[in-house]
């Protein structure tokens, strides 16, 4: 099939790759250690592994980022030297990041068209338009490709890069985390369109994933990595997620999530949003959130399909999101988010990608640390200079409380891995006495153990009284933590229910919009 000029991936055969002793060293440091896996075409293969392990430098290698330092690449069994990404497309690999690759400012159909290496110089938008029009028929996502991507949720942005390479006819494709931020149905149908393609031969799969309920799901195949190893691997069918998890962490014993406690009777209400009204980000339409309550000692989950105003509502609770109507009220009182009322209420925020939105990424992990004490004396009063050494001791005891893993406390922030953001974000804001906690998309392309760490974190503070308001997409997530799930659709909350006795597929209906 032919779309105006663009060959789509119907039009050529899927092709399988193979690495043979891939080495990768930067100085002393060996990254990939010899590693040797195959992906026949036509096959959907995992790649799991620790962040660490060597996933991203493997796939860099096969995508032409990084020139291996020994070993070598084929596709379809020929050897290939692949120097830059260009090599890797032309002989038809592709990859989705992890980390949005897409121009902010352009529109989607806008990203799309100049992906192309045969963009002409002059564009016939109405051309282009029709094609769109008929490509995105094929695909089982509605995007609006008239919006800046700039406007566009995380969700919609990862199914956007997805689309991209199937719309540039990509035979070979890396996914790194891709369901990250996408509803476990939006996942299903996004990884059952892949893998159709893959059943049919015209697509070849390499996906690093830590949700073993994807693997096992889609997956033919799984490869193993660990502190830049093979580890081993087979046939999904043939291991268990106990076996896999084995070989990705070793004999170190996992984070369990703290016990639950219950909810006490007569719980105190710490946050309330009543009659809150706010400009979405298109401004074209309103978010409007009522009857919002949080409780001590209870976790509340907002689920939601990506873009249905969950982003708007956190940044309305953080200040950063003007009222247009209506209140936030905290501990009984009205609430603008401003640094001193944050404080006095004891009030922390994890908002989502916390290196973008919650870290000066060239500042250091100890200054990041100290963002929320620098200005407060340890009696409380103002402080008038920084003090550099308690900075320093303080910020040591956070990084080994919390695992941090980082070079030097001095360190920028922004060399660390995403977990270990995560982790150092977690560790200012769960410091010290917290009443409500506001948590957005906590675990987004976390491995493995770093999740469970992070939510028995987060547990923790909830049985030690603190309210938690925990927007997710990840409705597994949700549906673990939560004591209560309100369903967020269209910007308003439409539903309301017991964790305990909530139902996915009615879950999933109102997310959808049938209510």
């Amino acid at each position: 099939m032919i779309i105006g000029d663009i060959p789509q991936a119907k039009t050529i055969p899927a092709v399988g790759i193979e690495t043979v002793g891939m080495t990768m060293r930067f100085g002393s440091f060996t990254a990939l250690d010899n590693v040797s896996i195959k992906v026949p075409a036509g096959s959907f293969h995992a790649l799991l592994g620790e962040n660490g392990a060597g996933k991203s430098t493997l796939v860099k290698c096969i995508m032409g980022f990084y020139r291996q330092t020994s070993g070598q690449l084929q596709v379809d069994d020929r050897e290939v030297a692949i120097a830059s990404p260009r090599d890797a497309a032309t002989h038809g690999l592709g990859m989705v990041y992890q980390h949005f690759t897409l121009v902010p400012s352009l529109t989607g159909a806008e990203n799309l068209v100049i992906s192309r290496t045969d963009v002409p110089a002059v564009i016939n938008w109405a051309r282009e338009r029709k094609a769109l029009a008929a490509f995105m028929e094929t695909m089982p996502f509605d995007i609006p490709l008239d919006r800046p991507v700039n406007d566009l949720a995380a969700g919609e942005k990862q199914k956007l890069e997805i689309i991209k390479q199937l719309y540039l006819g990509r035979r070979f494709l890396v996914l790194d985390e891709p369901t990250s931020v996408l509803t476990p149905a939006e996942a299903d149908d996004m990884l059952g369109l892949v893998r159709g393609l893959t059943q049919s031969g015209e697509l070849t799969v390499l996906m690093i994933s830590h949700k073993f309920h994807e693997v096992t799901k889609f997956a033919d195949a799984v490869s193993v990595l660990r502190r830049g190893k093979y580890m081993g691997g087979g046939k999904v069918a043939d291991l268990t997620t106990k076996e896999m998890a084995a070989m990705m962490i070793g004999d170190v014993k996992l984070a369990e999530l703290d016990t639950r406690l219950p909810v006490s009777e007569g719980a105190a209400r710490v946050l309330a949003v009543e009659n809150a009204r706010a400009a979405d980000r298109s401004g074209l339409k309103s978010i409007d959130v009522d009857g919002l309550v949080v409780h001590s000692g209870e976790i509340v989950g907002i689920a939601g399909i990506s873009g249905n105003g969950q982003k708007e509502l956190a940044e309305m609770l953080a200040g950063q999101r003007p009222l247009e109507a209506g209140e936030v009220i905290v501990k009984g009182k009205r609430y603008g988010a401003t640094r001193a009322e944050t404080r006095d209420n004891n009030v922390r925020f994890i908002p989502e990608e916390p290196l973008a939105n919650a870290c000066a990424p060239k500042m250091t992990v100890t200054e990041n640390l100290a963002f929320r004490t620098f200005d407060i004396k340890p009696s409380g009063s103002d402080a008038l200079w920084l003090d550099g050494r308690s900075m320093r001791k303080r910020g040591q005891a956070l990084i080994a409380d919390f695992k941090v893993k980082t070079a030097s406390p001095a360190s920028p922030i922004a060399a660390l891995s995403g977990g270990n953001v995560q982790r150092a974000v977690l560790a200012r804001e769960l410091t010290g006495d917290v009443d409500l906690l506001i948590v957005s998309n906590p675990c987004f392309g976390l491995d493995f153990s770093a999740v469970a760490e992070i939510r028995a974190r987060i547990m923790k503070a909830r049985n030690a009284g603190t309210a938690v308001l925990l927007i997710s997409e990840d409705l597994d997530e949700l549906m673990e933590m939560s004591d209560r799930i309100m369903v967020m659709s269209d910007g308003k909350l439409v539903y309301d229910t017991p964790a305990r006795e909530a139902d996915i597929a009615v879950i999933g209906a109102h997310m959808a919009g049938h209510h």
